[in-house]
């Protein structure tokens, strides 16, 4: 089984100004490097067929992805409409700023299949490509994002997969992402 990088998740994983909210103490080509020589501890089933995510422990000093929303932070949050890409439309997005998050202990790339890449128009040369990653303390999936969720549901014209939604899950993930935010530092 092959893995490489899309040039999606390249730019949000391996940003040029090296933000400390992406992977740290690793290029892009090690990280790929890693994914295909190192089994992963188990793999996930993600939100459709084509979709995977393996676990790996954290080899880097990469920080938690989410952060718990208390009392204490709640004024950290900041919020703006932003686009993932120029093709995508801006959405509501919120983030702490100003805080430590504690290093992942996990790693979770979140992979789809070449065969879904290629029908959302960026096909690739390997069996899979990396399309994220979650940062987490356990080796567990943290929900998707809502509006991923729903732009997923848009479909493929819109920056999705195409994947209808699921009120169930969108109902989980709406628990846990109004009790959490992701950070920036």
């Amino acid at each position: 089984m092959s893995i490489v990088l899309t040039p999606f998740a390249r730019t949000r994983l391996f940003p040029r100004d090296r933000r400390p909210s992406a992977i740290q103490d690793c290029s892009a080509e090690a990280f790929e490097r890693h994914l295909n020589s190192e089994p992963p501890l188990k793999v996930l089933d993600g939100y459709a067929p084509f979709c995977k995510l393996h676990v790996h422990r954290n080899w880097t000093s990469t920080r938690c992805t989410a952060t718990p929303i208390t009392d204490a932070n709640r004024h950290q949050l900041h919020s703006a409409y932003e686009a993932r890409s120029r093709d995508e439309l801006p959405v509501l997005v919120r983030w702490f700023e100003g805080i430590d998050p504690p290093v992942a202990n996990y790693l979770l790339p979140i992979l789809y299949s070449g065969e879904q890449l290629a029908k959302e128009g960026a096909p690739i040369d390997a069996d899979w490509g990396v399309v994220g990653c979650l940062y987490t303390a356990e080796p567990e999936e943290i929900p998707m994002v809502p509006i991923t969720m729903l732009r997923n549901a848009l479909g493929v014209a819109e920056g999705g997969s195409g994947v209808p939604l699921d009120r169930e899950a969108y109902r989980r993930a709406v628990a846990f992402w109004d009790a959490h935010a992701n950070w920036r530092g």
